[in-house]
């Protein structure tokens, strides 16, 4: 194997490949790239029986050839490279990388022992790139990271037709997004569950195009995994599917709210952040809502405390509650909108938090989030 790349492409694929790699492989061949020249291409690919990344990149190819080889080492040694072509040449066990003046020699791994790659899974259809990454980087935050609850870590994606519903609750906060996609066939219906770690790496990783081609497969033979994949701009992604009945949480949106509150969602947020820097660990931001303003509150007795008060719309009686800040300062933050609403059915019941576009528009329901109040002592 012998064949010459650029730099910056080069880079730019081990460290996108790399980041599939596990920290604590199970396996040390699991800590492997792939690296197979041919055609005046290099494909890149990892695997660690779960998460599978590949990538495809231009070079001038002189000898085709497989490798493996440490995937963080070459990712670490490609990213301090001059920047110049770089000449890499198997030579028995070892690989010779050159470029410039700088030249490094990499062991080679067995890769009779590299598990294969699973196959692409059926391609679904396509979403908007921007629109996806917005999408999952507004329900992740809500998903948990209690590995104890494994099924809450996921995020559950539902299909039907040219629609998407995505959502994620940690128990204290649901979040659920809306969008349209472009499905292969008009009629697809599937339900998916997939780790948010991984939709949140995809989300960062795959909205270099224009979109993201989706594929889904449902393997019945024991042993088999059911596939999620994504691919977009020569890379592709595939994860096994979670199993589990995830909780009917669609219920807990109530159908009405007979209090509802609006204010500029930045100013908020930035009242927000400043009132819970005296806010101790597991303790809550008050908030006071009346015609005309917003009350904030954080601290009390002997403690540091802070209060901020912010222009606000009032429909309904006056509500006072409390909120988990980091909580809510998650929901404010992945809102895409100039005004944030809440809609409230009771002090202790949970609110909706929606987005309005102007301070008298109305609701924009594309995206919700739902988040329970904490109980706090008068």
């Amino acid at each position: 194997m012998k064949f010459t790349v650029a730099r910056d492409v080069l880079s730019e694929a081990v460290s996108w490949t790399a980041r599939a790699l596990p920290v604590r492989p199970a396996s040390p061949i699991l800590a492997g790239v792939r690296i197979t020249s041919h055609d005046q291409a290099l494909t890149l690919s990892s695997f660690d029986y779960e998460v599978s990344a590949n990538s495809e990149i231009p070079a001038t190819v002189d000898e085709a050839g497989e490798v493996l080889v440490s995937g963080r080492l070459l990712a670490d040694i490609s990213k301090s490279l001059p920047n110049q072509p770089v000449r890499i040449e198997l030579d028995g066990q070892k690989v010779n990388l050159t470029c410039g003046s700088s030249h490094f020699t990499l062991a080679v791994m067995p890769l009779d022992d590299y598990p294969l790659l699973p196959a692409q899974p059926e391609n679904r259809g396509s979403i908007d790139s921007q629109v996806l990454a917005q999408s999952i980087a507004q329900v992740s935050v809500a998903a948990s990271r209690d590995d104890t609850l494994p099924l809450l870590t996921g995020v559950r994606i539902e299909i039907e037709g040219e629609h998407i519903t995505l959502l994620a609750t940690d128990r204290y906060r649901l979040a659920m997004r809306e969008l349209t996609w472009e499905p292969t066939t008009p009629d697809f219906s599937e339900t998916a569950l997939v780790k948010a770690r991984i939709l949140s790496d995809v989300a960062k990783s795959m909205t270099g195009g224009s979109s993201v081609d989706v594929g889904l497969s449902r393997e019945s033979q024991p042993g088999a995994s059911s596939l999620i994949g994504f691919s977009a701009g020569g890379r592709r992604t595939t994860s096994t599917l979670m199993d589990g009945d995830y909780p009917p949480v669609r219920r807990l949106f109530p159908d009405t709210t007979s209090i509802r509150a609006v204010c500029e969602r930045q100013t908020l947020l930035e009242a927000v952040k400043r009132v819970s820097l005296v806010a101790e660990r597991k303790t809550s931001v008050r908030m006071a809502f009346s015609e005309g303003q917003i009350v904030l509150e954080a601290g009390q007795g002997d403690n540091a405390q802070a209060s901020e008060a912010i222009e606000g719309q009032l429909v309904g009686e006056e509500i006072s509650t409390a909120f988990n800040p980091q909580f809510l300062v998650d929901g404010l933050s992945v809102l895409d909108t100039d005004y944030v609403r809440f809609g409230f059915t009771h002090p202790t019941k949970p609110v909706i938090v929606t987005g309005q576009n102007e301070s008298d528009g109305g609701e924009v329901l594309h995206f919700r989030y739902l988040l329970m109040p904490i109980r706090f002592g008068i």
